[in-house]
């Protein structure tokens, strides 16, 4: 959610009950906005919350011209002072992994990675440290999963140049309402996997310039309590809520 339309955004979701209060909602567009001042970000989304038992982490995103560099990622307690969370790193995501339950509220709070493998445990002594991870390296390998996931952009709300870079399309209008209903109109917006393996030939009919990520047709959720191919129908139903950025056309 760009920081510029917070104040309707924040509106619509709380429809659905997940909104946030008066005082929340108007400290995050000040400082949000602030933010990407001081850290001279070309944009800044607000990626969300993540509740904790005692207390919730709010996450935002900077961006800079070039959409398809790592987005810089920040969190805040109080909605008004921000820190910058590192990267994430293979061994961040393999570790919080391990854990179960909720979140503390606590960036300083230290889990005991009990299921680590005794060779892991040995090398981290051997290195001076002890089996434990900290919440903030659990937020971060946690916003990654996430947004490896469930961060989706509809086709051609984003273009790719020659040279590389991803930008914003500024002449996007939205899908229409049949490509809406298409799974393929919507595209994990993260690096490519499965496009990599695909043959020259199945590449014939992609538009470099707006084809240039995963999308979903062939996706298959991971659960137990799933059965079948992903319909548009189902994105509805799983477990966390896509974080699309488009918009349908105006059919009138």
């Amino acid at each position: 959610m760009d920081a510029a339309s917070l104040p309707g955004g924040l509106e619509q979701v709380a429809s659905g009950g997940a909104g946030l209060s008066p005082e929340k909602r108007a400290a995050l567009g000040a400082s949000l906005l602030l933010l990407q001042r001081d850290y001279r970000f070309e944009r800044v989304w607000f990626w969300g919350r993540i509740q904790g038992l005692r207390g919730a982490y709010y996450i935002a995103e900077g961006l800079g011209p070039d959409r398809a560099v790592p987005r810089s990622r920040l969190y805040s307690l109080d909605c008004v002072e921000w820190s910058l969370l590192p990267p994430a790193s293979e061994e961040m995501v393999a570790q919080a992994e391990k854990l179960k339950g909720r979140f503390q509220g606590d960036p300083s709070f230290e889990y005991e990675l009990t299921e680590i493998r005794a060779e892991e445990a040995e090398k981290l002594f051997e290195d001076g440290q002890e089996p434990v991870i900290k919440e903030e390296a659990r937020l971060v390998a946690t916003i990654e999963q996430i947004d490896k996931a469930v961060g989706i952009i509809p086709r051609g709300s984003f273009v790719k140049t020659p040279q590389g870079s991803v930008h914003e399309n500024r002449n996007f209008e939205g899908l229409s309402l049949t490509e809406a209903k298409k799974l393929s109109s919507y595209f994990h917006f993260t690096e490519p996997v499965n496009l990599k393996n695909k043959t020259l030939l199945e590449k014939a009919d992609l538009d470099p310039s707006t084809d240039f990520l995963d999308s979903l047709e062939h996706d298959i959720p991971k659960g137990p309590h799933f059965t079948g191919r992903l319909t548009v129908q189902h994105q509805q139903n799983c477990l966390y809520l896509y974080r699309t950025r488009g918009r349908i056309k105006n059919q009138n």
